[in-house]
């Protein structure tokens, strides 16, 4: 609402314009005219008044059309309409608040009856008003959250929710942009799940998938990993990108060895209905390049490099229950895991045997 306030007068009758306007202006108010119910229509569109005296008996168009034509155009912001008219019986100020006015003055009007209602349907427009902006402060800030939700949604196709979060909330995806970095890299699979698709039912394979999926999902979850893919029981994780982690090889180390309880207590459901599945880990720690890498409308985050093949052999190497790591990753994971060095291997692939090291349990 402007300050002073905007009020318009519709009178065809010059001197209850000028009454009026002499009381309105001598209070500090803004008034603006008008001579009929057409000029009054065209007056309200182009001066947005915050308040509107209307007369009731006019030629052309009488008040009550005008304010039922106000009130039903939604263009229009509210503003209140106080009726002005020698009509009083109770019959004419029902028709008149039916129409759509706000309030209703007799005349000959009276000073202080007229600054009271003035006043009182000021303050309603003034109230009106800041509801309306705290409205619209409240739909920008529910729109910019629904984008974010969304972009959250986006990103979480291949991210942790955390570090989804924290890309967003920082409003820069440049981070997800090809780039080199050492990382801790994880595949995992099942053991014997290539026969046991080869022999079940796909409404079985796709049950055991889905317990296996949850039971593990969680974990990369509360591990903070940035889960690559899934490849039917393969999955590929990655530690200390997008987001850097100090305690990279430690996180990875807790996760794989939870990960192979989890399955292990998996298996014994899956043995009862006739499945022998295994599970086996292999974990490598290197530089990789990594970033975005799809087209529009489906992108995936992935790694590139020699680490990434180097943990997916060990996985290969595993067997069940195994989580088999080498070079540097073995040294750090024996700050919070039990270690066991099995010699060295020929990794196929691999240019020269590899000294592998098997983690077994979490020290306490």
């Amino acid at each position: 609402m402007r300050n002073p306030a905007r009020i318009l007068i519709v009178d065809d009758v010059a001197d209850n314009v000028e009454i009026l306007r002499m009381r309105l202006s001598s209070l500090g108010y803004e008034v603006v005219v008008a001579e009929d119910g057409e000029q009054a229509l065209a007056r309200v569109r182009d001066d947005l008044p915050d308040l509107v005296l209307l007369d009731i008996m006019m030629p052309k168009i009488d008040g009550l059309e005008v304010v039922r034509r106000m009130k039903a155009d939604t263009s229009l912001p509210f503003i209140p309409v106080i009726l002005v008219t020698a009509k009083a019986t109770p019959k004419d100020v029902v028709a008149g608040l039916d129409a759509g006015g706000d309030d209703y003055l007799t005349k000959p009007i009276e000073h202080g009856a007229l600054v009271a209602r003035v006043r009182a349907m000021l303050r309603i427009k003034a109230l009106h008003d800041e509801v309306q902006a705290l409205n619209k402060d409240l739909e920008a800030k529910v729109q910019a959250q629904v984008g974010e939700l969304e972009r959250v949604g986006r990103l979480r196709r291949f991210l942790a929710p955390q570090l989804a979060q924290a890309i967003v909330s920082a409003g820069d995806e440049n981070i997800l942009g090809n780039h080199r970095r050492e990382i801790v890299a994880m595949f995992c699979d099942l053991r014997g799940f290539t026969a046991f698709s080869e022999t079940s039912e796909p409404e079985d394979i796709m049950q055991l998938l889905a317990e296996y999926h949850g039971a593990l999902g969680p974990l990369i979850r509360q591990y903070e990993g940035t889960l690559d893919r899934f490849t039917g029981d393969g999955m590929m994780v990655f530690f200390n990108d997008p987001l850097p982690c100090p305690d990279a090889p430690e996180r990875a180390t807790r996760l794989a060895l939870e990960m192979r309880d989890a399955v292990a207590r998996l298996g014994e459901t899956w043995r009862k209905r006739g499945h022998r599945l295994g599970f086996g880990v292999g974990m490598a720690q290197g530089y990789a390049t990594l970033g975005r890498i799809g087209f529009e409308d489906r992108f995936d985050y992935t790694a590139i490099g020699a680490v990434i093949n180097l943990a997916a052999r060990l996985c290969a190497e595993a067997e069940d229950g195994q989580v088999l790591v080498s070079g540097r990753l073995a040294a750090a994971a024996e700050t919070v895991a039990e270690v066991e060095e099995l010699g060295e291997r020929q990794l196929k692939g691999m240019a020269r045997p590899l000294v592998v090291t098997c983690l077994r349990t979490l020290k306490t």
